[in-house]
């Protein structure tokens, strides 16, 4: 981390991060994008047993590096919400496609 002399400094380096995490988060949408394949059920997309998971393993991560578990939680709820929302319809998309073909 690097110790900024000016607000101008720090916002440059929260610039600099948000880039990063908004990269990151695309290059996570691919991988969501695939998962639509193996999926069967809207349910397996759901996955509520992996959400809470996922969100476990996330707040032990915060405790871990002294991070709030509770807002890592809540960040954690929102991305995996919007995720699951754009995999249903990539997963709807897909079965469209599959009973288009059967026709």
């Amino acid at each position: 981390m690097i110790e900024c002399e000016s607000l101008e400094n720090v916002r440059e380096n929260i610039d600099r991060i948000d880039r990063e995490i908004v990269k990151l988060i695309s290059e996570r949408s691919c991988y969501v994008r695939q998962a639509a394949r193996f999926k069967k059920t809207t349910d397996d997309v759901k996955a509520p047993d992996r959400v809470e998971q996922v969100i476990a393993t996330k707040r032990a991560y915060a405790k871990e590096i002294g991070l709030d578990p509770d807002m890592i939680e809540r960040i954690y709820r929102t991305i995996i919400s919007c995720f699951i929302d754009q995999e249903l319809k990539e997963h709807e998309s897909m079965i469209g496609k599959y009973n288009d073909a059967r026709k």
